[in-house]
């Protein structure tokens, strides 16, 4: 098997109440969320550089999508700082689990995290250089 350029092809977030999602992930990464339907499912596509190999994802509202704090934690970009994006969580109805903090005392240049629940209840992560 060929090794991949990036671990991630593509992600999906669940949510339980599509409108009150897409408006939350709006809000706090200031991005226009296009929706799209695929059979049952209802789509919030975030926007990516397709043409140059970026990762994408969606929200997803749909029968098999069950919003938890207990699946897979998946980290979205923050931007050069994720401090802004944090500061947008709790106004758009989301928490902060953890606030930011360096991946690595020992390996500065990994960048930085932090962890918060959004409107439906899933544990997300924010990844920044600084």
């Amino acid at each position: 098997m060929q090794i991949s350029k990036n671990a991630l092809n593509w992600f999906e977030i669940p949510v339980s109440n599509f409108d009150r999602a897409r408006d939350f992930y709006s809000h706090i990464l200031h991005v226009d969320i296009t929706e799209m339907n695929i059979g049952a499912d209802r789509l919030g596509l975030f926007p990516y550089d397709a043409e140059n190999g970026g990762i994408g994802g969606a929200i997803v509202q749909g029968p098999d999508f069950i919003p938890s704090q207990r699946g897979c934690l998946i980290y979205l970009h923050g931007g050069n700082d994720l401090t802004e994006v944090l500061a947008r969580v709790p106004d758009a109805g989301g928490c902060i689990e953890k606030e930011k903090h360096a991946v690595s005392e020992d390996q500065p240049d990994l960048g930085y995290i932090a962890i918060f629940r959004d409107s439906e209840g899933n544990r997300i992560g924010l990844h920044s250089p600084a």
